[in-house]
């Protein structure tokens, strides 16, 4: 029996995931969250085998929650979902620690076999990723500029080139209007640019669409 938990703030994604998993043997829903909070404490204090996680949630959500949810629990198998294509999060996802990478409109054929896969201890990722993983690791030093960013300043990175004041980002992440100053500052820094317009631009340039 595999046991699993879902993180997802739709409730009607949530009860999908659920017919999904209710229809085939040898799974048991221990748990649900709604928001990256839920989420965190639902791997924290149960006893699961996966964790079917939804890379955008209010609250912490994304790459710094898989990450954190893998340094608390190392051995917990993560099998991130996202509306996002796969080209734009997997590889960071993967390399963040999860196990897995579901686009959200092929889980209803994926899901039974990615959750099986990771919870025997394999990962579960297309050979497009597998392909992007093994040349990004074989490179010294990254071609794009915005992989030089950590995953914090992609996040703030993603945010500006979607619009967002400073002001605003500080709202959506719950924290200081002066640490998003300092983290688009480290943003320009890395990346040579010298205004959002810029970013902006090069967002277009490189095809990166700004999160939920």
């Amino acid at each position: 029996m595999i046991t699993i938990a879902i993180a997802d703030d739709h409730m009607v994604v949530r009860q999908g995931l659920k017919q999904i998993l209710n229809e085939k043997a040898g799974f048991l829903l221990a748990g649900e969250a709604a928001n990256g909070y839920e989420a965190l404490s639902l791997a924290r204090e149960k006893a699961i085998d996966v964790l079917v996680l939804d890379l955008s949630m209010p609250g912490r959500s994304g790459i710094e929650l898989v990450a954190q949810i893998k340094s608390e629990r190392p051995k917990l198998p993560v099998l991130v979902l996202s509306m996002h294509n796969e080209e734009q999060y997997a590889v960071r996802a993967i390399k963040a620690g999860a196990a897995g990478y579901l686009t959200k409109g092929s889980v209803s054929d994926e899901l039974v076999d990615a959750v099986r896969k990771i919870a025997a201890g394999g990962l579960y990722i297309t050979p497009t990723v597998a392909e992007r993983l093994a040349l990004e690791f074989a490179e010294a030093t990254p071609v794009d500029r915005h992989k030089l960013l950590s995953d914090r300043e992609y996040q703030i990175f993603e945010l500006l080139v979607a619009g967002k004041s400073v002001t605003d980002i500080a709202a959506t992440l719950c924290i200081s209007g002066k640490t998003v100053s300092t983290y688009k500052t480290r943003v320009m820094q890395k990346m040579r640019m010298g205004s959002t317009a810029a970013l902006i631009y090069y967002a277009i340039e490189h095809g990166i669409s700004s999160p939920r």
